[in-house]
């Protein structure tokens, strides 16, 4: 069987010769009914019987790897696929660079590499979590069948995770595997391992803003774990990253068309000014100065998800070989780092300044300001829309010191533009700048489902085009 074609024979679709490894089998069969368990517990609340229309992988070949179906997402073909492999690829960083990458794992980095693992395998079942509750507020059809899509798919990345841990970690994998499904996110007492996955998605809002931030950063963990000298990893995170495109899609468009149906609204009422929000509001839609509140808030939560901006475990694990920097094959320098420097924001003396560190301790801080460069050409994407309306606004990312809770700025109060201030003015300011209580009310009421083939709420408009380019009116969930 090629690589890139996928074995369906079995309980769990694979291309990674499942059927020849007893041991890893028998493990995966007998970890499966416990993730059944999970997704019918945690998943998609009231639609398990629904027929929704989802793309299933079939292949890792870039060209025609997924069919389209309807299918109950219980039912989902949840599957193990590794991107094929590189004749003679070598360790690209690090200080084993241009070593052959390891096929098993090397004994002296077991722990780091198990904990990367389980670290980004948590953080995919957290997601299925957080938004489990969308799918009754949904609106429109089209809108929740990409939140299923991005849910079977965040599934079937923890299935990723939990194949290198039974695969090669022993005894050790199949307990953090087993612990992958007993945690929960924002529960009090086993939460998640990462902050912004044990926050609320109350609304659509919210959760076009998690796509667009949250996911982008998992497209550059992502990224930099494809780049790893562990061979199994950097194949698993490459396919992984075909379907994290998608999840960028559905965030980027989802705020692209909340953005646009505001503006037809004020310019269709005739009003000029953004920040009448009381007006603007009364039309149905959300004003533009709480869309900016919202991106506020989901980016900085998503800056934190960076760590430290100069960390010596960033440090070890590149060095290790085990994960490099955001398209590591395109850069131009030795890939070692053990002279070079890389400018830090921190906080000299009560101001933000930039200093140079050693390239190897700030490896977050360029992830992070890769992450940023991004983001912002979606921002701008988004600013494009505004400006073909002629309404006056234009969303911006906050600075990096703005609401944050690791790093350099974890005690520090700072404006969206960076102003440093202290605890008063901050308490008096942050309404302004963050989502209050009455707007999260505000955004609760607009979220009213709809559920009739081809119609929208108020607050959104319609898609450019349909998925696998169905027509307007395609029945994409058949809700039982």
């Amino acid at each position: 069987m090629s690589i890139a074609q996928v074995d369906y024979n079995g309980l769990i679709p694979n291309n990674v010769g499942l059927g020849d490894d007893v041991r890893v089998k028998r493990a995966l069969e007998k970890w499966h009914p416990g993730y059944i368990n999970w997704w019918k517990d945690m998943g998609p609340d009231g639609f398990q019987e629904s027929m929704v229309y989802l793309r299933t992988a079939v292949s890792v070949d870039s060209k025609g790897w997924a069919v389209f179906d309807y299918v109950r997402m219980p039912e989902y073909r949840w599957g193990i696929l590794l991107a094929p492999a590189a004749e003679g690829r070598t360790i690209p960083f690090g200080a084993h660079a241009g070593e052959p990458a390891w096929q098993e794992v090397p004994g002296e980095y077991r722990a780091m590499l198990r904990r990367m693992i389980v670290i980004q395998g948590d953080t995919e079942p957290a997601s299925v979590e957080q938004q489990r509750h969308l799918g009754k507020t949904a609106p429109s059809l089209y809108d929740m069948r990409n939140l299923f899509q991005v849910n079977v798919e965040e599934g079937r990345h923890l299935w990723a995770m939990v194949y290198l841990l039974h695969k090669y970690f022993g005894n050790d994998g199949r307990d953090e595997a087993e612990g992958l499904l007993q945690r929960r996110s924002g529960d009090a007492d086993t939460p998640r391992m990462l902050g912004a996955f044990n926050e609320a998605t109350p609304d659509w809002l919210s959760f076009f803003m998690f796509t667009f931030f949250v996911d982008r950063d998992g497209k550059m963990q992502l990224e930099a774990q494809a780049q790893s000298g562990f061979d199994p990893l950097s194949r698993t995170c490459r396919f992984m990253l075909t379907e994290e495109a998608h999840h960028m899609f559905v965030g980027e468009t989802g705020i692209g068309r909340t953005v646009q149906r505001t503006c037809e609204a004020m310019v269709k009422a005739g009003i000029d000014d953004p920040g009448n929000i009381e007006a603007v509001r009364k039309l149905g839609v959300i004003d533009l100065p709480t869309i900016q509140k919202k991106l506020n808030l989901h980016y900085s939560l998503a800056l934190d998800l960076f760590g430290s901006e100069v960390s010596t475990n960033a440090a070890n694990v590149f060095n290790a070989g085990l994960k490099g920097r955001f398209q590591e094959h395109r850069l131009q320098d030795d890939h070692k780092l053990e002279t070079a420097v890389y400018p830090v924001l921190k906080l000299v003396g009560g101001e933000i300044k930039r200093v140079d560190e050693p390239a190897l301790t700030a490896l977050n801080m360029r992830l992070r300001d890769d992450y940023t460069n991004d983001c912002s050409k979606g921002v701008a994407r988004w600013n494009k829309i505004i400006e073909a309306t002629g309404v006056k606004f234009a969303l911006t990312l906050p600075h990096v010191a703005f609401h944050r809770h690791i790093g350099e700025f974890r005690n520090t109060h700072a404006s969206p533009t960076g102003e440093l201030l202290d605890a008063a003015t901050w308490d008096k300011k942050k309404d302004d700048w963050l989502p209050s209580s009455a707007d999260g009310d505000f955004i609760a009421g607009l979220m009213q489902p709809v559920v009739e083939p081809g119609k929208f709420a108020s607050w959104i408009a319609p898609p450019k085009v349909g998925i696998d380019n169905k027509p307007g009116d395609f029945e994409y969930v058949k809700i039982a």
